[in-house]
């Protein structure tokens, strides 16, 4: 287990040193531009793949594959102050329901889907290939620095990122339809309560009482495994099932 962890995080730092590669197809610009033309584009073509991928596999993504949630990651030394769960995750649906909007209305505004694209905008298949994209490149990077500086651990992913909901929608409609999926899972009576979990958990989840509760699933986990890895008796571990879901 401990050995796919450190895959894990080997593929999150490939993904944050291609970042200027990729970073088009995480656009939440890109995608409203596409869309008042009719074109599919890629990170459109990315939100839809994490909306159907997240019904097995929930946010497996935001601790693997996701750049933004890798520097958040790392970022995490420079302040381990656990954020707020709880309402003041509300704040990117804020931001996320007038934005998927506005992708509507511009399709609307089109006429609908006339062409599928994955390298619109993005004609060499690399996102930073002029000056002007550094700077749209290292901005994206000084958000992520400053909101994980001032507030605290992947505060980013909590209250900022716009891919997150397309996830915890997926994982509602997994649950919702009770279907079996990638989640954490929990042998209650070896637990000690020592709240070693809690510490590490960089998305702030108060995992001792999701053990004691027997509901290992959370929209907002990223399943990274690192109470996995902290647990003394080994009484979390990653499963494939039908976990009840913790709203917590």
């Amino acid at each position: 287990m401990f050995k796919k962890i450190r895959l894990k995080k080997f593929i999150q730092y490939l993904a944050l040193i291609l970042f200027p590669v990729t970073i088009n197809y995480f656009s939440p610009y890109l995608i409203m531009v596409g869309a008042t033309k009719g074109i599919v584009n890629g990170s459109m073509i990315l939100f839809g793949s994490l909306l159907i991928s997240s019904i097995l596999f929930g946010r497996l993504f935001c601790s693997t594959l996701c750049p933004v949630g890798a520097a958040g990651d790392y970022l995490c030394f420079s302040n381990e102050r656990r954020v707020k769960n709880g309402k003041f995750n509300l704040i990117k649906w804020f931001i996320w329901i007038p934005w998927l909007a506005g992708i509507i209305a511009g399709l609307l505004y089109a006429g609908g889907i006339s062409e599928v694209n994955p390298l619109f905008m993005t004609e060499t298949g690399i996102s930073v290939d002029r000056p002007g994209a550094y700077i749209i490149y290292l901005g994206v990077l000084a958000l992520v620095t400053i909101i994980s500086i001032t507030v605290g651990k992947r505060a980013f992913c909590h209250y900022v990122c716009w891919m997150a909901p397309f996830m915890i929608i997926g994982i509602h409609i997994r649950s919702f339809f009770r279907l079996p999926g990638f989640t954490l899972t929990a042998k209650k009576e070896t637990c000690i309560k020592c709240g070693k979990c809690n510490n590490v958990c960089p998305m702030s989840l108060d995992i001792r009482e999701m053990v004691q509760m027997n509901k290992m699933t959370h929209v907002e986990c990223i399943l990274c495994g690192q109470c996995v890895k902290q647990c003394p008796k080994d009484t979390i571990d990653f499963g494939f099932e039908r976990g009840k879901l913790n709203y917590k």
